[in-house]
């Protein structure tokens, strides 16, 4: 064999560079979708101060003459609002962004161009992910700060009420998230996706115990709330936020963590199923 045959068969099988993992992607795709969430301020004064806002509020208004929730000596109101504030950030920031935000996407033909490139699917949705979760952990963060900070709302200091809020803050805003993406799908166009999915959102937060003390409710509120993740990510937070004997102002009886677990689980499937079946890269003008 000659010198050259042996060079064009050393260039044939020599391997190439390795292409990055789709993990390695996602996490570039997340601070892409970092910066590009940061540059809205608009959308970024709304997800952070509207949780902070709602709270102080309804703290003040509720609150005045040293007004609390339950029987003596009762629970100020902004502990027990807190919760639910926080339940409801977590849905600004994954289900509500996300549906607004990729309905805007495939309108404008961004879906179509990213889905032309070498990119994974998989890397763009761990982007979503990966934005989601810092947002939301800077929301939370936030807001747990105000509530401390101005309006002397007591925070866990043991571990296991701090374990509870990490898996509840984790599957809420997992099941957010996927059902955000299933329900992007839903909006005509960009321009009318806040108009479809803010009155949604806005009327889970009416009848999940976020405005209102949640055992006031009309029950037939109370069974609708039920059927969806806000009002167990909010009764979630309770038990995390506020005293031991607020489990007896639940409608149970109890915290109910089973419950929480298996409705938010199955909030999650649901979403991933529908997402996967209904998940559009181009506008329903495109092809």
């Amino acid at each position: 064999m000659t010198s050259t045959a042996a060079g064009r068969t050393a260039t044939r099988t020599a391997p190439g560079p390795r292409l990055p993992s789709a993990l390695r992607l996602g996490l570039g795709r997340t601070r892409i979708e970092l910066r590009t969430f940061f540059r809205e301020r608009d959308a970024v004064v709304f997800i952070f101060a509207y949780p902070v806002i709602m709270l102080a509020i309804f703290a003040t208004v509720f609150g005045q003459d040293g007004g609390r929730v339950g029987p003596p000596p009762g629970i100020p109101y902004a502990q027990y609002f807190l919760p639910g504030m926080v339940a409801t950030g977590v849905m600004l920031s994954s289900f509500q962004s996300l549906a607004i935000t990729i309905a805007v996407e495939r309108d404008e033909g961004a879906l179509k161009r990213l889905r032309g490139t070498p990119l994974p699917a998989a890397s763009y949705f761990l982007g979503k992910t990966g934005q989601v979760l810092t947002t939301s952990l800077v929301q939370v963060a936030l807001l747990l700060a105000v509530a401390a900070l101005v309006f002397d709302v007591p925070l866990p200091a043991d571990a296991a009420h701090w374990a509870t809020f990490a898996w509840v803050f984790l599957l809420g805003t997992a099941a957010g998230s996927v059902c955000g993406v299933a329900f992007s799908s839903v909006p005509r166009t960009g321009r009318s996706a806040s108009a479809v999915v803010t009155p949604i959102v806005l009327v889970l937060q009416f009848i999940s115990g976020v405005f209102f003390v949640f055992n006031d409710l009309p029950t037939w509120m109370q069974q609708v709330a039920s059927v969806f993740p806000l009002k167990w990510m909010a009764q979630g937070m309770r038990s995390v936020f506020l005293p031991e004997q607020a489990e007896g102002f639940e409608v149970s009886g109890s915290w109910q963590h089973g419950a929480t677990a298996a409705v938010l689980g199955a909030w999650l499937v649901i979403g991933l199923v529908v997402g996967v079946r209904t998940f559009r890269w181009r506008r329903r003008d495109d092809g």
